[in-house]
């Protein structure tokens, strides 16, 4: 028996797109900017995906470091960092020197308010959630008001 060729066009796949898909997920990018940038149908890195363990596991990981390096950033930013830096300013006789000072920024609270509703969403969403219940706890009991009377009377009160 002898191996029929299969139907469609064959994959343009090569073994480095492995490495440079985990370069483009680090630096952000989607799967639709992979296919623009392989010159393919975002259906095709799909396809790729499920073909070639190594390059889906490649994806995964670029994806899952750009992630963590936003989250440790998002979490800097929530809480507040400083850092060493370097001034340059110019000397009574003209000469530039280098004058080293700590910058430091304070808490951002719209990045810990994001960080929280992300984190602990049961505890920190905007939306609040309301129970009613009847008397005394009860579960809410539908009444129904029925006035039964000939067609084209007035209901009596």
């Amino acid at each position: 028996m002898t191996d029929a060729p299969k139907p469609g066009r064959p994959t343009e796949y090569r073994q480095e797109y492995a490495d440079q898909a985990e370069k483009l997920c680090k630096l952000g990018a989607t799967d639709a900017e992979m296919a623009d940038f392989f010159e393919v149908d975002e259906r095709t890195i799909g396809n790729w995906k499920n073909a070639h363990p190594e390059f889906f596991q490649s994806i995964k990981k670029g994806k899952l470091l750009a992630d963590a390096n936003v989250a440790e950033r998002l979490y800097q930013r929530a809480m507040g960092y400083s850092h060493d830096a370097v001034k340059i300013a110019a000397s009574p006789s003209g000469d530039h020197i280098a004058v080293p000072f700590t910058e430091h920024y304070p808490p951002d609270t719209t990045a810990a308010i994001f960080w929280l509703k992300n984190r602990r969403p049961d505890q920190w969403r905007d939306k609040q959630v309301q129970e009613m219940t009847g008397a005394g706890g009860a579960p809410l009991v539908p009444v129904l008001n029925v006035t039964i009377g000939k067609p084209g009377s007035e209901p009596s009160s």
